[in-house]
């Protein structure tokens, strides 16, 4: 029986090409090799610039799949990068460091490998976090960001209590599901209203698909926390946007309303009603409206 996870991922990656988008494997150093999705090249020798945006993913999915209906919406007016983060995707490699700057430094070389001077990171969860750590590292690089469901950094503190409150007692038990009914309960957490009609079939067939190495993203997710004394916020120089779902049940809203207390006027929060963790993925529409808002914005900041 095909595995109708796969089916769609197939017929996505066809769809993501006829959207302007394309897959390319990149070497960041050797035996560590990105995919991204990346802007196909014109057929035609005018190259139109377009301002760059980069979409960051968490642990629940690969790239194309967690920010499929923002490519969709911006490849217009936008060039559109899509990385598949280390080992997720088509994205591996042999060194043995699992540290988010180890990820941030990879993504930023690919990126410059790609043409990438400037651009703006959208990150979810996870992928926020990369995005604070590469606007840190890489301020050449990063003009502003978006944050959707992540924080800056996840401290031991923190990390102790969001898990409490979600009833689990590692990262991994949660975010690395064993059975298709953890995998249903990652997305009944993850959103604000998990649609009961959905088939179990889905979620086994997600299962089966969507958690190879195993191994290293455990070693990823034990190297994501730090110990509360060597937290330091950063000052950012950025401009950063939180666009967040106001029922995230695993980085509430209250988190974010603190984020952009702390860092101050450059800060500014959006929430989305009735949405949760996945905000981009639950409502789509009315992400992608404040999305497109944020980064008209932006364009016009640098024409004043």
């Amino acid at each position: 029986m095909v595995n109708t996870v796969t089916l769609y991922k197939s017929l996505l990656q066809t769809l993501m090409k006829l959207a302007g988008v394309e897959p390319r494997k990149v070497e960041i150093e050797p035996g560590t090799v990105m995919n991204f999705w990346v802007p196909t090249k014109p057929k035609t020798e005018e190259i139109i610039q377009k301002p760059s945006v980069v979409f960051v993913h968490g642990f629940g999915a690969d790239g194309i799949l967690t920010w499929m209906f923002q490519v969709f919406n911006l490849t217009s007016h936008y060039s559109v990068y899509v990385p598949d983060l280390l080992f997720f995707g088509g994205s591996t490699t042999s060194a043995r460091n699992r540290s988010l700057r180890f990820q941030t430094e990879c993504l930023a070389t690919g990126l410059r490998k790609l043409g990438v001077e400037r651009c703006v990171v959208v990150g979810l969860s996870y992928g926020g976090m990369i995005g604070f750590k590469m606007a840190e590292l890489y301020p050449d690089l990063v003009e502003s960001m978006v944050v959707s469901g992540s924080v800056e950094a996840l401290t031991e503190s923190l990390s102790s209590t969001r898990l409490k409150g979600l009833g689990q007692k590692r990262w991994s038990d949660f975010l690395l599901p064993t059975t298709a009914e953890g995998v249903k309960e990652l997305f009944r957490v993850a959103t604000h209203w998990l649609p009961p009609w959905i088939p179990n079939r889905i979620f086994k067939d997600y299962f089966e698909v969507m958690f190879s190495h195993r191994k290293e993203r455990e070693e990823l997710l034990e190297a994501m926390i730090i110990k509360d004394e060597d937290f330091t916020p950063h000052h950012y120089h950025q401009r950063i946007f939180f666009v967040w779902g106001d029922d995230d049940k695993i980085f509430h809203l209250e988190i974010a309303h603190k984020l952009t207390e702390q860092l101050g006027e450059k800060a500014k929060l959006q929430y989305i009603e009735k949405a949760g963790h996945l905000a981009q993925l639950e409502r789509p529409c009315v992400y992608n409206a404040h999305l497109k808002q944020i980064l008209a914005s932006l364009t016009t900041d640098k024409q004043l």
